[in-house]
This record gives structure tokens, C-alpha cells and sequence, in this order.
């Protein structure tokens, strides 16, 4: 049997091959092997099987991928200690450790945050299919901080479209690279890179791209800022903040990765996250403190 995900295509998503669409979206998978699934009539668009792979997406449509069963295992609960933040019955926020995926993908199916939050909780949405359950927004591996995670559908739908209408309050800290002068905004499209699918970039005609920051404090050689996404692309903030010459601390990908300090990776944190109760519309937020190896460098940094 096959196990199945679903993607409502919005209107900054319309316009895309299927093909592309697919593998940014389930990241985990090739382009290549999407291509294949597409061949194999496991892949449609509002119930009606995609013929080609060049075939463009539409506002409003609903792409269903099915991956056949054999090539995914069972994501099992491991019970890994969580730190939460906020839960009801309808979602859970947890602060992230450094060095923990958020979601399984190939070759790496345990010691998940998935993994743990299916130890913990009873049920969580289906949505994202079987290897993302549960998960709206996801935080890079070495990012720590606040995630969301939905434990119905109806929960899940709801913050979804929060986040496709930029509602949600996500503010992040950071130390980097060289002496911000000033407060700022960075407008600029973000995509797959052209020279490395593993990158992100600035790429005319990619998504658009509104990171806010501002300055906290200065230390001449770093900056400890915070950053507001106004919009949520796969390594905003680092492709950003690397973008107007001042890369995240320890960020390996979008900097030299070189530091003074022991960062074990980019130093970043989703600190603040504000989202409207999917249930009772109350407004909640929740501020994740800073993990002790940020607050180290700081006091290094101070001295």
C-alpha cells in the first residue's frame, strides 16, 4: 500500500513543475525519483494522475504523492526527553536541541523530533504524510529553538494557512559575522541554488524573502541580533544575513564556518513563536530561553 501526503498548492507555489514542486517539498526524496513516482501514475493533481513532469501547479490545486510502503519503514516512537514549551490537545510547541532533525528522511529514521513526538503524544496529524507527521514549519538541524506540532488535521490546517499569510510570530536571535552598522530589512528572493540543489540562494525569480533585524549588541568583530521572518524559506535567515556580508556564526554552508568558539554549527535560535489557537482563537506565544552554549559565547563576547 502506498503511504500518502497531500499539498495544497497556493498562489506563491502555482507556476512550478510538478516535478521541482515535489522535491523542495518532500526534500528527502530525488528529483529524479519523483519523476519516476510521476511515471508510475503515483503522483495527481485533484485526483487526476500527472502525465508529465514538466506539468506546471495551479493556485488551488491539491497534489497528492504516494510513495509505495516498501521504501519507507515504520517511523517507531523512541522515547526522547522533550522540552516543552506550551501543549494542549490540539498541538504541541517544543524547544528543538542543537543537532536533532526535526523530521526522518532517508537514511536517517531515528533520533527525530518526530520520533519523539510520536513516544509522547497520542495521535498527530496527518497531513504531511507518514514521514512528517504532525509538522507544520521545521528548524535546520543545527538551529535550536521553537517548533510547532499539530495533533489533528483541523489544527494543522489552520496554522498552515497562518503561516502561508506570514501571521505568525517568529522571532529569532543570532550572533553574526562583523559589525552591523544599523537596523534593517533584507528583500530578497530566496530558491534552489543553481550550481548546488543542496543550497539555497538568491535566485531572481525565487520565492519572496523578508527578513527584519535588528541589533542588540555590538562587538565589534560580531553582532548579537535578533530576526523577525516576515516570510519562512528554507534557510532564510542564513542566506540572508550571508547575503549582505555578515553570515551566521559557525554557519558552515553560508560562511567559512570558522569561529573563536565551540558552535557545533550556524549559532541561531527561533526564540519567540506567536501563532492564533486553532481551537479557541486565543493568542498564544511562547519564548524559548537561549541554550547554554549561546549564552556562553555571549559572555565571552562581553568580557
Amino acid at each position: 500500500m502506498d503511504k500518502e501526503a497531500v499539498f495544497p498548492i497556493s498562489e506563491e507555489d502555482a507556476g512550478q513543475r510538478i516535478d521541482l514542486y515535489l522535491s523542495n517539498a518532500q526534500e528527502e526524496l530525488s528529483r529524479s525519483y519523483i519523476s519516476r513516482l510521476i511515471t508510475e501514475g503515483r503522483v495527481l493533481i485533484n485526483g487526476a494522475p500527472v502525465k508529465k513532469s514538466s506539468v506546471k501547479t495551479a493556485n488551488g490545486d491539491r497534489v497528492t504523492l504516494m510513495v509505495p510502503e516498501s521504501v519507507i519503514p515504520d517511523i517507531l516512537p523512541e522515547d526522547i526527553p522533550l522540552d516543552i514549551l506550551y501543549e494542549d490537545q490540539d498541538v504541541i510547541v517544543v524547544n528543538k536541541p542543537k543537532g536533532m532533525v526535526v523530521h526522518p528522511s532517508f537514511g536517517h529514521f531515528s533520533g527525530t523530533l518526530v520520533n519523539a513526538l510520536l513516544f509522547h503524544c497520542k495521535d498527530l496529524s496527518g497531513i504531511n504524510g507518514v514521514l512528517r507527521p504532525g509538522i507544520v514549519h521545521r528548524i535546520d538541524k543545527d538551529t535550536t529553538g521553537s517548533v510547532i506540532a499539530c495533533k489533528n488535521d483541523l489544527s494543522h490546517e489552520s496554522l498552515a494557512k497562518q503561516l502561508k499569510d506570514h501571521s505568525i510570530k517568529r522571532l529569532y536571535r543570532t550572533i553574526v559575522n562583523g559589525n552591523l552598522k544599523e537596523d534593517g530589512i533584507i528583500n530578497k528572493p530566496i530558491g534552489r541554488s543553481k550550481s548546488d540543489r543542496k543550497k539555497m540562494g538568491i535566485v531572481e525569480g525565487g520565492k519572496n524573502a523578508v527578513t527584519h533585524y535588528r541589533i542588540l549588541e555590538s562587538f565589534g568583530n560580531h553582532t548579537y541580533a535578533e530576526c523577525r521572518l516576515e516570510t519562512g524559506r528554507t534557510h532564510q535567515i542564513r542566506v540572508h544575513m550571508a547575503s549582505i556580508g555578515h553570515p551566521v556564526m559557525g554557519d558552515k554552508v553560508y560562511g567559512s564556518g570558522k569561529s573563536p568558539y565551540n558552535t557545533e554549527g550556524q549559532v541561531l535560535h527561533a526564540m519567540t513563536l506567536g501563532f492564533i489557537h486553532p481551537v479557541s482563537g486565543e493568542y498564544i506565544e511562547t519564548v524559548a530561553p537561549l541554550p547554554e552554549y549561546f549564552e556562553k559565547i555571549l559572555r565571552d563576547l562581553r568580557k
